[in-house]
């Protein structure tokens, strides 16, 4: 894994902290936190965004946050769990990670010419 996607992987953990702030905030240092957490998140985003396709690290950054959001709220803050919701987020990663691949495939096969 080159740099660039690592930014893309650490920049959607992140989302998922800020999207978690965003409701569950309630006081100046959790609300400046979350600012901050959004500020990191996509500061990651756009330097991830200069070297590789964007709409495929948008893809990737917004899926993990919303996989990583859901489970969160799930195993930390109690929301009711649903088997239809666990299927979803899985063929939402699967997406994701298919998306991660055929980009690195493409960029190999550009690399080569």
């Amino acid at each position: 894994m080159n740099r660039n996607w690592l930014y893309v992987f650490i920049g959607g953990i992140i989302e998922i902290v800020w999207v978690s702030g965003l409701k569950h905030a309630s006081n100046a240092l959790e609300w400046s936190l979350t600012g901050i957490a959004i500020v990191i998140s996509f500061g990651l985003i756009i330097a991830a965004s200069k070297r590789l396709p964007v709409g495929t690290v948008y893809a990737v950054f917004t899926g993990i946050g919303t996989a990583g959001t859901v489970l969160t709220e799930m195993v930390l803050f109690g929301e009711e769990f649903r088997l239809a919701k666990i299927l979803l987020i899985g063929l939402l990663l699967c997406g994701v990670i298919g998306l991660k691949l055929v980009t690195d495939q493409q960029s190999a096969k550009e690399g080569a010419a």
